[in-house]
């Protein structure tokens, strides 16, 4: 059953909170910095993913996990205690790669033993192990099959199997559903939030999906260029991103970028490059001072579009629309204002509501629903 297989505890005991922590950890590769000082924290039983593009640093920063690479500096401690020096097999953990490394000369049952032979278990417990594993990735019935005579979907959930057997502390997924066709993708997500609930293992993921990243963690850290920008819950994330990075990053948005022309403690006053003049709410992380340059983000779903003006909005704007595509779910559109600026709207889909291009119409937003970011010295 689900149940029987558990965390390995026999390894370091401690009282951390924490299964994985990064300390200002660096790591050069001969003269290039891939990873630049991070700090990270991810909790007993959690399911934490870094997210971000190709080359921000979040597959090198869990190969420093793993133990495949060593910090040029700072320190990786699992469980709370310190991995210098500490091989790949010595540490609780194991890994499923986004290629799943499965060994196509070997049944899928031996595939799943091959960790649990290396560590010389007894024949009855790998018989256990592999036995619970496969029966927890629905692939008892594929045992005696080998690799190649099975589909995308059902090699990933073997190389989970496999990681799985070893009952580790932390299981490590390296762009683990990023081979797989759309459906199948979405299938798996499912069964790999199923899994991390059933089993209470701490699982680190790594992709640059961000919607992968949305539904399935329980906290984000989103990196660009060997830097952690932010760490939060998916909601968090999405609707107070900390950086114009990652409001850019994370689902679909509208920035524009201008400077603060007035600020009080209610509203702050932006004008925008191209003279868009709004209003927007103050935040901790941007309070407002008159003059400071500011990047304003406003969620396409978060834009009323109507052909007639709303009057009581605050940020209204009459346009023209440009540019419309059919979603199924949705309708996306793209309005052009007066200024040359471009606003990007969000509908749910809906017949009778379809707008045609060209046609006169208005933007609306609330000043709550606009989020001032700060542009950082140098960004």
């Amino acid at each position: 059953m689900a149940q029987t297989i558990t965390p390995n505890q026999s390894t370091v005991e401690t009282e951390t909170q924490y299964d994985v922590e990064l300390r200002r950890v660096f790591k050069v590769f001969d003269g290039y910095t891939a990873v630049r000082g991070i700090d990270l924290n991810v909790r007993q039983g959690e399911f934490f993913s870094i997210l971000g593009p190709s080359g921000c640093g979040k597959t090198t920063t869990l190969r420093l996990v793993a133990g495949f690479d060593e910090p040029t500096a700072g320190e990786v401690l699992l469980q709370g205690r310190s991995m210098v020096g500490v091989p790949p097999y010595r540490r609780p953990v194991n890994t499923v790669f986004q290629s799943y490394a499965l060994f196509g000369h070997m049944t899928v049952w031996d595939n799943v033993a091959f960790g649990l032979r290396l560590k010389n278990k007894s024949k009855a417990e790998v018989q256990k192990a592999v036995g619970e594993a496969l029966q927890l990735v629905k692939m008892e019935s594929f045992s005696r099959r080998y690799p190649a005579q099975l589909s995308g979907g059902q090699q990933q959930r073997v190389a989970l199997a496999r990681a799985l057997a070893n009952q580790p502390t932390v299981v490590l997924l390296d762009e683990p559903l990023g081979a797989l066709d759309l459906k199948l993708r979405k299938e798996m997500q499912v069964e790999l939030s199923t899994l991390h609930r059933e089993l209470g293992v701490t699982f680190i993921m790594v992709t640059h999906d961000q919607e992968e990243a949305l539904s399935l963690s329980d906290r984000i850290a989103v990196m660009n260029e060997g830097r952690v920008e932010q760490i939060g819950t998916p909601s968090e994330i999405y609707e107070f991103p900390a950086t114009p990075f990652v409001a850019d990053f994370i689902g679909e948005t509208n920035l524009f970028q201008g400077y603060m022309a007035a600020a009080d403690p209610m509203l702050i006053k932006v004008e925008t490059e191209r003279g868009l003049q709004m209003v927007v709410k103050p935040t901790e992380a941007c309070p407002g001072a008159a003059a400071e340059p500011v990047v304003v983000s406003i969620r396409p779903e978060k834009v009323r579009l109507s052909l007639e003006p709303p009057g009581s909005e605050t940020n209204c704007f009459e346009g023209r629309l440009r540019h419309t595509m059919y979603l199924g779910t949705h309708v996306h559109y793209v309005v052009d204002l007066p200024t040359g600026d471009m606003v990007t709207v969000m509908r749910p889909n809906r017949p009778e509501s379809m707008l045609q291009v060209d046609m006169p119409v208005y933007v609306s937003w609330s000043a709550a629903d606009a989020l001032p970011l700060a542009i950082q010295p140098g960004a």
